[in-house]
């Protein structure tokens, strides 16, 4: 840092201009102590959280028998640009809401959201094949949707809310066969944005294993054809 010199060069000033200057140099040194804090300190530091994936697990693939002939695409999100970021968005006060500067998401939620989806399904055997639609390979069914919401709700009890409805479309007739919307408050159990995000991702593991479920229930009452070989 540069050092600055002040030089006076006149009469010797009288009892009350040296209380004035010395108030004036005390002004000074305060301001030029305040510009050192501010470009000296330390820039702070962002947090970043990521939801849970699972992993693929082939030994635990139940027999052929058990398995749905079909292949399934897993479509994006739609969604509001809010959650195409990677800010965590909290809502306090009915319609206001925000989102933290330094708490973040790894990824944005959609994506996330989608890629918890993708891997659960394809983990859990249950089906011949599940392809990203980013891949050029066809499948017999699509699976898409919309994130309405996933955020923090402020109040006298903090909880994650999760708004997600998903619908399945036969790619052959473009006909939508199956919907499902998953609405839910889960409570943190606590008030920092640690708790919120252990409740948000609880909240995305109960909302996917309630999504596979009724899957499985819609195959279930309406059996695929064996495609010929």
């Amino acid at each position: 840092m540069k050092s600055i010199s002040l030089i006076i060069v006149g009469s010797r000033p009288s009892a009350s201009h040296s209380a004035t200057w010395k108030m004036y140099f005390e002004m000074i040194a305060a301001l030029l102590f305040c510009a050192c804090l501010a470009g000296c300190g330390a820039a702070r530091s962002s947090k970043y959280y990521q939801l849970t994936i699972p992993g693929d697990n082939n030994a635990a693939d139940p027999p052929a028998a058990n398995v749905y002939p079909v292949s399934l695409l897993v479509g994006p999100l739609n969604t509001s640009h809010l959650y195409r970021e990677d800010h965590i968005v909290y809502r306090s006060g009915g319609e206001n809401m925000g989102t933290y500067e330094y708490q973040r998401w790894a990824e944005p939620p959609a994506e996330m959201i989608q890629d918890v989806l993708f891997r659960s399904l394809r983990s859990s055997g249950r089906y011949r094949s599940v392809i990203s639609l980013r891949s050029s390979v066809r499948g017999d069914y699509l699976l898409q949707g919309r994130l309405y919401d996933f955020e923090e709700i402020s109040g006298a009890s903090m909880a994650g809310r999760l708004t997600l409805e998903l619908e399945l479309r036969d790619t052959k007739s473009g006909v939508t066969v199956w919907t499902h919307l998953y609405n839910h408050d889960e409570p943190a159990a606590g008030k920092d944005v640690s708790a919120v995000v252990a409740a948000l991702n609880h909240n995305v593991q109960r909302a996917t294993a309630e999504f596979a479920a009724s899957l499985d229930q819609y195959f279930a009452a309406h059996p695929p054809a064996t495609p010929t070989p």
